[in-house]
């Protein structure tokens, strides 16, 4: 496959703060790329930088080979779509209006594009509404709008979803997963929701305090979300000697109430051997129950790692 969205050290430093540090990202032909991170980690620095907005202190970006600066050729941005942020819109101009300048800009003959695009989006019956006056939800449908218009074959999407109601973030996320299947579009989509990116990405990026810490395909996530055995009894007390005697690390939750956790992968993978070391101690268990860690907590606990890292690297 191709490669259309790279960078390689790509690095930005304003004062003592390193916003991007030594980014290296190769994204393929019809990937969609989630980059994840928490606000502030560097991911909107960065799609700046692929967009030639912001200059880097070191390394460079490019799409489709072409190395991206300030004053790069034009012709590269015919293929781009974006939306960085809060997308901006003429708030006196209509919706209409609004994507007719667009039109016009990217020099798109067919106005019937601006019909097509309004009715993947929802956006018809705002039609006549100035922009000024749309909800945070429409106003990014709006810039949605106007980076699908040229119908672009690289999408720099920065929180596309933000504002948007349950439904519409499932219509994007079919729209987007329909882009890349049948127009081999290649996608890069920032968020800070990796159980929203888990839905639709091929291949995901962590990046905390600018630097990428893990870089993961969909596939192999699940393979890397931990399980633990949760047990519970009459006995919480006997329950926990019993195993602690045995071998097992015992995992308590923060109240003196609820099960106990084991993460041994023995005993995930055989719970009923458990049951049998705790009925025949006399204190038959009530719940076993093998649990997998959610998504939201595999990314924090990815960042804490990156964190401990860092403070031994500082040491």
């Amino acid at each position: 496959m191709k490669e259309v969205i790279s960078t390689t050290a790509l690095t930005k430093i304003y004062g003592t703060l390193r916003a991007v540090d030594n980014l290296n990202l190769s994204i393929k032909e019809g990937e969609i790329f989630g980059f994840l991170g928490l606000n502030g980690a560097g991911k909107t620095t960065t799609i700046r930088m692929l967009l030639g907005l912001v200059k880097p202190s070191f390394g460079a970006s490019y799409l489709r080979g072409k190395k991206i600066s300030t004053n790069s050729s034009t012709d590269i941005w015919h293929q781009v779509g974006f939306v960085v942020e809060t997308p901006y819109s003429y708030p006196e101009l209509t919706v209409f209006e609004n994507l007719d300048l667009i039109r016009r800009l990217r020099g798109i003959k067919d106005k019937n594009r601006i019909n097509q695009i309004s009715k993947v989006l929802r956006l018809e019956q705002y039609a006549a509404k100035k922009a000024g006056q749309l909800s945070r939800g429409n106003i990014q449908r709006l810039g949605l709008a106007k980076a699908l218009l040229h119908q672009p074959n690289i999408l720099l999407l920065d929180e596309p979803t933000t504002g948007l109601d349950p439904a519409g973030i499932i219509e994007i996320r079919r729209l987007l997963i329909s882009l890349a299947d049948k127009h081999r579009v290649t996608i890069l989509i920032s968020s800070h929701k990796l159980a929203e990116i888990a839905k639709i990405a091929t291949n995901i990026g962590i990046i905390h305090h600018g630097r990428l810490i893990k870089t993961i395909g969909r596939t192999d996530l699940k393979k890397q979300l931990k399980k633990s055995l949760l047990v519970e009894g009459r006995d919480r007390k006997a329950l926990k000697s019993i195993l602690t005697r045995a071998g097992y690390e015992i995992y308590s939750p923060t109240t003196k109430s609820g099960p106990l956790q084991i993460r041994d992968k023995n005993a995930v993978a055989a719970p009923e051997k458990i049951a049998t070391l705790l009925v025949n101690a006399g204190h038959p268990p009530t719940l076993l129950k093998v649990q997998q860690e959610d998504l939201e907590t595999f990314f924090l606990r990815s960042i804490q790692k990156a964190e401990q890292e860092r403070e031994i690297a500082d040491v």
